[in-house]
C-alpha cells in the first residue's frame, strides 16, 4: 500500500512570515523578517535486496521497502517465559550457570518466579526479597524481565503459608492432596476468610506494591495467593464450597488492586474451574479492575477428534480460549503449559497444539516449563514459528521520504506499518526518524506522533494489515553562515532606543547524515526491536540510508546587528530608557 503524494506539496515553501506587532513592557513594533532556507535530501543508495531492504526512487522521492528477517525479538510486554522457581525451588532454574539469562533460547525474555509465601516471609514481618531479587537482576542485566507469583498452598511442603501464621491464631485445614481435607494430612492451606490470615496477607502484598509496583523491570504480577499451587481452586485440597471460594478470591482481588496501581495483575483462570463454561463471576470481577488473564496449564489433556454427541467432549488441550477473548484486546494474556516433560509422557503433547493455543489465546507470554535446554532441542521448529507469532511484531513495509526539500518547508514522510502478532502493542510506540553524523552524534530526531503502534489492527496469520500514514516533517531552521539571526528585528527608533533580535542558531548544520528508523517513545527514545537485517546504533535504531542537508538556495535579509547591541528590550525600562547595569 503506498500513498500518492501532490508534487505542490512534496515542494511547498513556506512563505517569509509577516510583519508583527508585539507588546513587551509598552506597544514596540517589532518587524520580523525570516529568511527561508532550503535543504536537499538525497538518499543513499541501497544494493536492492540488501539486508532485506529494496529501494526504488521516483523523481524527487525514495521508497524503501523492507523484508521480515524472521528472526526473534525480545520486546517489553511479550515473549517466553521461563519457570525459574516452579514452586520448588530447584525448579527449573537450579541448573543454570549465574551467568546464564537464555540468551540462547530464542525470545525468552521473562523469568517467572513462582513461590511459597514461606520462603518470602520466613519470620514475622522479616521479608527474604533476595529470593527475587537475585535471579531477576541476572536477567534484567541484558534488559530483560522477570515475573512473581506468592502461593499458600503446596502439595510437597507442609507450610507454604508461614507456620508463624498458623501458631498466631489463624485458622486452616490439614489435606492430603487429591484426597481432601485429612486430620493426618501433611499439607496445610489456610482459612483464607480469617482475619488473621487476611490481616498478614494485607502486609504482604502492601510490602510487595512498595518495592516492586511500576518498576519496569517487572513484566506482571500473579494475584496467586488462593489455592493449590496458587492457581486458585481447591478441589484437591481444602475443597472449600463455591460461594466461599468467589468471596475469597475477590476480597484477595481488592487487596491487590488497593496497593497494585501501575504494574500489570494477572490471575488463573482456575479460579472459576478448569473445564469449558459460560460463566466467570470472579474472573469477570477481577477484569473490570483491570487484572488480565493467565492459564494454568494447557495441554494436560489429549484432544480428540471432534464428536459433539461425546458427553465431556475435549474439543482441545485447553478450556478457556473464548474466555481469552473478553481480555486479548486490551490486556495481555499469559498461557502456561503444564510440565512438558510430563504432557510428553501421557501423549498430550505436540507442537502443533502449542501453535494452535497461541492463536487461539492471542497470548502475549508463553511459558518455558521444563527444563529449557531439553525443550528447545525438542521443540526447535514450533519455537521458531510460535516466535513470528507470539505477542505483537511491528512490521515496516515501506517508508518514503523525499531526496530533497527545503528548510522551512513541511515534506511528508509516509510510514506503512503492520502488526504480523496475534496480540496488540498494548504500551504503544510511534516512529521516528533520526539523522546522525558520521561520530555518532544525533542531528535531528523526527516523530510521527500521528500513528500510536497500539493501535494497529491483529490480524489472522499469514493475513497483514497494512497501515499507511503520512507525517510532515520540517528540519534545521537557518544556516548559521548566511544568517546572525533568524528574526531580524529592525529598527524602530523610540525615545531613542533601537531593538535588536537575539541571536538564533540552527537546529541543524550543513553536512552529510546517516538516516535510521526506529520506534519508541513520543520523544524519539526508541524502545521496540524491529524485525529488520539492518545495521544498528545498538540503541534500536535502524539504519535505512544517508541524508545531505545543503546550504541554502534563498539568501534573505542579512541585518548587520552594531557592536554592543542589547540581546532583548529586557534591557529597557517601560518608558524605552536603556537600563545602566
Amino acid at each position: 500500500m503506498s500513498a500518492v503524494f501532490c508534487g505542490n506539496c512534496a515542494a511547498f515553501l513556506l512563505a517569509p512570515c509577516i510583519p508583527q506587532t508585539t507588546t513587551h513592557y509598552t506597544m514596540h513594533k517589532l518587524i520580523n523578517t525570516i529568511a527561508c532556507a532550503s535543504l536537499a535530501i538525497l538518499a543513499a543508495a541501497c544494493v536492492s535486496g540488501e539486508n532485506g531492504v529494496v529501494e526504488k526512487t521516483d523523481g524527487n522521492r525514495v521508497s524503501y521497502k523492507f523484508t521480515d528477517n524472521k528472526k526473534p525479538l525480545v520486546n517489553a510486554g511479550m515473549g517466553w517465559v521461563h519457570h525459574y522457581y516452579s514452586g520448588r525451588t530447584g525448579n527449573y532454574g537450579y541448573y543454570l550457570e549465574p551467568s546464564d539469562s537464555l540468551d540462547w533460547f530464542p525470545g525468552a525474555n521473562v523469568q517467572y518466579m513462582r513461590i511459597p509465601w514461606a520462603f518470602v516471609e520466613p519470620e514475622d514481618g522479616k521479608f527474604n526479597w533476595s529470593v527475587f531479587d537475585t535471579p531477576a537482576q541476572r536477567y534484567i542485566e541484558k534488559g530483560k524481565k522477570f515475573a512473581i507469583r506468592i502461593n499458600c498452598c503446596e502439595h510437597w511442603i507442609p507450610w507454604a503459608t508461614p507456620k508463624w501464621l498458623k501458631d498466631k491464631g489463624c485458622k486452616g485445614v490439614q489435606f492430603t492432596v487429591r484426597r481432601g481435607p485429612d486430620p493426618n494430612g501433611a499439607c496445610w492451606d489456610p482459612d483464607y476468610l480469617d482475619p488473621i490470615y487476611l490481616e498478614h496477607l494485607e502486609r504482604l502484598i502492601k510490602a510487595l506494591a512498595e518495592r516492586y509496583d511500576g518498576n519496569p523491570n517487572v513484566a506482571f504480577i500473579d494475584i496467586g495467593t488462593f489455592g493449590l499451587w496458587g492457581e486458585g481452586h481447591t478441589g484437591a485440597s481444602s475443597k472449600l464450597p463455591r460461594d466461599v471460594q468467589i468471596k475469597a478470591v475477590k476480597l484477595q482481588i481488592d487487596i491487590y488492586t488497593k496497593y497494585f496501581k501501575k504494574t500489570q495483575l494477572c490471575i488463573s483462570d482456575d479460579v472459576d474451574g478448569w473445564k469449558e463454561q459460560k460463566n466467570f463471576p470472579v474472573l469477570d470481577y477481577a477484569r473490570s479492575k483491570g487484572v488480565s488473564l493467565r492459564d494454568d496449564s494447557i495441554l494436560v489433556d489429549i484432544p480428540e477428534p471432534p464428536n459433539p454427541k461425546k458427553k465431556g467432549h475435549k474439543k482441545a488441550s485447553w478450556y478457556h480460549a473464548e474466555l481469552a477473548g473478553r481480555y486479548w484486546q486490551t490486556m495481555p494474556v499469559i498461557v502456561e503449559h503444564e510440565h512438558y516433560g510430563l504432557s510428553k509422557a501421557r501423549g498430550a503433547w505436540k507442537g502443533e497444539w502449542l501453535e494452535n493455543a497461541v492463536e487461539a489465546y492471542h497470548c502475549s507470554y508463553l511459558s518455558i516449563h521444563w527444563w529449557p535446554r531439553q525443550f528447545l532441542d525438542e521443540n526447535r521448529e514450533s519455537i521458531e514459528r510460535i516466535n513470528l507469532r507470539l505477542g505483537y511484531r511491528l512490521n515496516l513495509a515501506e517508508l518514503n521520504m523525499p531526496r530533497s526539500a527545503e528548510i522551512g518547508e513541511r515534506f511528508p514522510v509516509q510510514f506503512t506499518w503492520a502488526n504480523v502478532g496475534v496480540a496488540p502493542c498494548y504500551n504503544g510506540g510511534f516512529a521516528a526518524i533520526t539523522l546522525k553524523d558520521g561520530k555518532g552524534g544525533i542531528v535531528a530526531v523526527l516523530v510521527d506522533d500521528g500513528l500510536d503502534m497500539a493501535t494497529l489492527p491483529v490480524a489472522p496469520k499469514g493475513q497483514p494489515k497494512f497501515v499507511s500514514h503520512v507525517k510532515n516533517f520540517n528540519v534545521g531552521f537557518l544556516n548559521p553562515k548566511k544568517f546572525f539571526n533568524e528574526f531580524t528585528l529592525n529598527m524602530e527608533k523610540r525615545d531613542g532606543a533601537e531593538f535588536y533580535g537575539a541571536p538564533v542558531v540552527p537546529a541543524t548544520k550543513a553536512g552529510t547524515y546517516d538516516v535510521y528508523v526506529s520506534v519508541g517513545l513520543r520523544d524519539g527514545t526508541p524502545q521496540i526491536n524491529l524485525p529488520l537485517d539492518l545495521p544498528t546504533d545498538g540503541h534500536k535504531r535502524y539504519k535505512i540510508g544517508a541524508i545531505t542537508v545543503k546550504e541554502p538556495k534563498v539568501a534573505g535579509v542579512e541585518i548587520k546587528t552594531p557592536e554592543n547591541a542589547p540581546l532583548s528590550t529586557m534591557d529597557y525600562d517601560d518608558n524605552g530608557k536603556k537600563f545602566k547595569w
